[in-house]
């Protein structure tokens, strides 16, 4: 009979043993036989596990141990006794036994004393009878769900299923477990997807093979677009192979980390808040992000907000002071009543009826005291913005009379303010509020600093410096927590002990107010949201899109993925175990190329010394004394050997012996303008630069590095923001984002030629490589939707006069992608309107913001011209929406523009043309108006945009009415009523009447 030691778990799936092969009536005996063989420290050898010889298998069945009321039969050897153990001494080692596969073999009859009566053993009585059959009730319930949860995990084979089955303690199962789609949709939706490939195939054939030769340019260039749209639908689908949905656990974080009597065991994070303009990112938006995140639902202690204010601004700085002033009020107000949002603005924005639920006349009170309270902290920050609308000549100086450091925004030192989280600062109740620091890191002409990629590595460095939590969040300023236990969402994955050593980040979905209810152009972006991220999500995690996100700090320093759940026997004590450079020498060991075992040793001895140089210098010790080692990690993080010895705690945690002045110095010191210089800061660590869409190039590498991500979307958005609803504002959003893209695509970090040989997945690496190359589908985009317009105008066609055979496969093709569509919509909980919003704008964004990124890209990248499209606003109105109707001029609009003229000029010479050459036009002209007209439908919000507001006519009634009329003016002109076509007919006759 094998045997197993597991430790500190209960091993379910061996408990019950092999369910396929064992009867029913024997599962209970097996559960019983391994809860009661605890303890028996006889029976265990030196290295714990336990050996066959020491049971007397003749005598005793192997899998029951024998039972005993406080007292020893003589007639039985002490080594067959079950022994009562405390809980405490059985927790350390349990060993239990593995049931025989072998099924023939009987059970030995246990040996008993016949004097005895068998209620002595624990037979027979009635209330043995109930307990066992309770138990067995129990037992069985919890198997159901254990075996649900790990039924749940199984798809693709993620790398960080948890090979053995939950325990039966709440406080120790699994945080979080995965819920796959139905088979019932992923099923027909995965043989749909395979049937349009077929599909596809047989079209591309009908195409090439039945070229139109009286049309051969059009027709080519029809082909080229439809293939390069079949490559980018290749791309994009694929990865959506997998879709997952997860499921948090917040009462089993609360049950481990969190025990009664006890500090809290959650860890720390470090939440970063980052904004640049105020004039453009006003102030009271940032304030409410900043006051939702020091009303959290998490430890105080264990929260430090830093908000980094990369335009140097005393209004900002300003606003952060009396922000920091109000949430000692605000703070204990949510956290006594628990609201919902915690964010002032929004919370008191809600058209809800805060007295349904809450009767106590003294919430009553209060509520109306806070809303007076916070509306005069509105009137306190917007009177610093009017202040700060005329600078003054000599700069701005502050309270003391010294000018402000950054009244030059390109030449200024770094500034840190701790505002909160010092000096005993507590709440009005007298409860300690978590940490408030504002940051604006050093600027110097003649610098690179690399725009908001820059400013977040400050952060993480001097978080580093100050707390140095395990964790980031990064958030916008105009995105505030939604859901105050977003950070326990985030935690329920981090902090598995098993899942969520290899995870680098958890992405949140992003969410949207002050939305019009029609989304107009899509900037609620759900079909990414809901369908494309739960597919990536099945793989290898989603991407990283640039806020509402929480960090692994360790990932962000450019170390590689743990392999193995246990470390390797042998490795240096002195970096952590995932760390690149150790995983780099593991793998030379491994050929053969390793340096003699003495000398390794040496070195190994040298860098332990050096480190404790490191951690020594934060007390004034000669950091010159450090050798080789430490001129790595220099050249890895910059000289700061505060900052180098952060980096070795894997924990988090400020080292030892530091006082707060020294801290605060070497904070001052890791945001200087040069500390950046000749390390890997932008190109292994933090985030990535080389692109204004820094976010894609970060996830990008870390999961290069062989980690995952997590998608997590909790009922209650975790976070929500605001975002461009006039069409101007949101297509040059649209033109950053495809110039990013444009950026990688022509860096070294291309997902097309990077990072092969590493733990990219290759449908992540489909997904990534679609993220940067679709800006390309722009040049098909617009050829496409210009070849109705010329078909029209020239009375040619794309197809040739269709056979049955080619009907077939149009309609088939037509239904696969109606059929694609229904069903993702379906398993994604995406409706039609934001579907259909969302191809809509993909045309829109297409023809006009992809486009100018793709020449702008090239331009900057291959002649470093950088261009710029200025906006210009035409005016607007107030009331709700009113940034809606704002019309503003760009020259993104020309080329839609363009497009939606000359369709509509084509549908009406269409139409002209077949009125005038008869019945016989109008069966080809059906093909072409179509055509016209689905390009015309993809660009009505777009000419519903650049109409702007219409209070009495809708946009679509002016649209028909001048088609219509046109149409109509044609008909009547071909009519002619006013010429008389009947009546006698005179001719010359041919007579000489003379």
């Amino acid at each position: 009979m094998d045997y197993k030691r597991v430790d500190n778990t209960d091993d379910l799936e061996n408990e019950f043993g092999s369910l396929g092969r064992t009867e029913p009536h024997h599962i209970a005996e097996a559960i019983l036989s391994s809860r009661l063989n605890v303890g028996r420290g006889s029976q265990i050898d030196g290295s714990g596990f336990r050996t066959p010889s020491d049971l007397d298998s003749a005598s005793v069945a192997p899998d029951i141990p024998l039972l005993t009321y406080g007292q020893e039969d003589e007639a039985i050897s002490p080594d067959k006794h079950a022994l009562i153990v405390p809980p405490f001494m059985g927790r350390a080692k349990r060993v239990y036994p593995m049931p025989s596969p072998d099924s023939s073999m009987p059970l030995q009859p246990r040996p008993m004393d016949p004097k005895k009566d068998l209620a002595v053993y624990g037979y027979g009585t009635v209330a043995w009878k109930e307990r066992m059959e309770d138990w067995k009730k129990k037992q069985n319930e919890k198997l159901q769900v254990v075996k649900h949860q790990g039924d749940g995990g199984k798809d693709n084979g993620d790398e960080f299923d948890d090979p053995d089955l939950p325990t039966m303690d709440e406080g120790r199962q699994p945080l979080s477990r995965k819920l796959p789609i139905p088979s019932s949709k992923i099923s027909p939706y995965r043989l749909i997807i395979l049937l349009r490939l077929v599909i596809l195939g047989l079209f591309f054939h009908y195409r090439i093979l039945h070229p139109v030769n009286d049309a051969y340019g059009l027709w080519l260039t029809s082909v080229i677009c439809e293939i390069w749209f079949a490559v980018s639908w290749i791309l994009d689908q694929f990865p959506k192979w997998y879709p997952i949905v997860r499921e948090t656990y917040l009462d089993r974080l609360s049950l481990r980390y969190e025990k009664e009597g006890k500090p809290s065991e959650l860890a720390d994070i470090d939440i970063f808040v980052s904004t640049v303009d105020p004039m453009k990112e006003p102030p009271l938006i940032t304030a409410n992000t900043v006051l939702s995140i020091l009303a959290v639902d998490y430890p105080v202690d264990k929260v430090a907000c830093y908000v980094s204010d990369d335009g140097a601004a005393m209004l900002t700085f300003e606003a952060l002071s009396e922000t920091s002033e109000f949430a000692r009020k605000w703070v204990p107000f949510c956290k006594r009543y628990s609201i919902e949002p915690r964010a002032p603005e929004w919370y008191f924005a809600q058209k809800v009826d805060y007295l349904k639920d809450k009767v106590d006349a003294t919430f009553v009170r209060e509520r109306r005291d806070m809303k007076r309270e916070y509306d005069e902290f509105k009137v306190r920050i917007n009177g610093l913005v009017a202040m700060a609308q005329k600078v003054p000549e000599e700069g701005w100086t502050m309270q003391d009379g010294t000018p402000w450091p950054g009244n030059n925004v390109r030449d200024h030192p770094g500034m840190i303010q701790v505002f909160l989280g010092h000096n005993g600062i507590r709440d009005i109740e007298g409860n300690e509020l978590p940490r408030l620091v504002y940051v604006s890191r050093e600027k110097r002409p003649g610098f690179d600093h690399h725009k908001k990629a820059g400013a977040m590595n400050a952060l993480v460095r001097v978080s580093a410096i100050i707390s140095n939590a395990p964790y980031l969040l990064n958030v916008d300023c105009d995105h505030y927590i939604n859901n105050s236990k977003a950070l326990r969402e985030a935690m329920c994955f981090m902090m598995d002990p098993i899942s969520g050593k290899k995870i680098c980040y958890v992405q949140f979905p992003q969410r949207f107010d002050g939305i019009d209810r029609h989304d107009r152009y899509s900037n609620r972006n759900v079909v990414f949201f809901d369908i494309n991220m739960k597919g990536l999500d099945g793989i290898q995690g989603p991407i990283y899109v640039g806020t509402g996100c929480v960090f692994r700090r360790q990932a962000l320093y450019g170390y590689d993925a743990p392999v193995n759940k246990k470390p390797p026997a042998k490795t240096c004590n002195c970096l952590p175990k995932w760390c690149c450079c150790c995983c780099k020498s593991r793998k030379k060991n491994k050929k053969g190329k390793s340096n003699d075992k003495k000398k390794k040793n040496k070195d190994t001895s040298k860098q332990i010394h050096a480190l404790e140089n490191i951690e020594e210098g934060i007390e004034g010790v000669d950091n010159e004394k450090s050798s080789m080692p430490q001129i790595k990690f220099e050249k890895k993080f910059g000289q700061s050997p505060v900052f180098i010895a952060s980096t070795l705690m894997e924990d988090g945690g400020v080292p030892k012996g530091a006082s707060s002045a020294a801290l605060l110095k070497e904070a001052i010191h890791v945001i200087s303008c040069g500390y950046e210089d000749k390390t890997d800061w932008g190109k292994e660590v933090g985030w990535i630069y080389g692109s204004v869409t820094e976010d894609i190039l970060t996830g990008f590498k870390m999961h290069c590095h062989g980690w995952r991500s997590v998608y997590c979307i909790p009922k209650i958005p975790a976070f929500k923001g605001s975002a461009p609803i006039n069409l101007s504002d949101r297509l040059h959003q649209v033109l950053r984002w495809a110039l990013g893209s444009v950026e990688i695509l022509l860096s070294r970090h291309c997902p097309i030629w990077y990072g092969y040989g590493c733990g990219l997945k290759w449908l992540e690496r489909f997904s990534y490589i679609n993220s940067v190359v679709y800006p390309l589908t722009s040049i098909p985009l617009v050829a496409y939707c210009t070849l109705p317009a010329i078909c029209l105008l020239t009375g040619k066609f794309i197809v040739p006069e269709i056979s049955n055979y080619a009907s077939i496969i149009f309609m088939a093709l037509f239904i696969s992608i109606a059929a694609t569509s229904i069903i993702e919509m379906q398993w994604g909980g995406v409706g039609i309107h934001d579907w259909w919003r969302n191809e809509q704008f993909w045309v829109i964004g297409g023809v006009s913001s992809h486009l100018f990124a793709l020449f702008q890209g090239l331009l900057k990248v291959l002649a470093g011209v950088n261009t710029n499209f200025t906006v210009t606003s035409k005016g607007g109105d107030d009331g709700e929406f009113s940034d809606l109707y704002i019309f503003k001029w760009t020259s993104l609009l020309i080329a839609p523009l363009t497009l939606l003229i000359i369709n509509i000029i084509g549908v009406v010479v269409g139409v002209a043309d077949a009125i005038s050459n008869g019945y016989d036009s109008w069966g080809p002209l059906f093909g072409r108006l179509f055509f016209a007209i689905w390009v015309i439908v993809h660009l009505y919000p777009f000419l519903k945009g650049l109409m702007g507001k219409q209070d009495r006519v809708p946009t679509i009634i002016i649209v028909w009415s001048i088609l219509l009329a046109s149409i109509f003016s044609l008909l009547w002109a071909r009519v002619n009523p006013f010429l008389d076509k009947g009546g006698i007919v005179l001719e010359v006759c041919g007579l000489n009447c003379d």
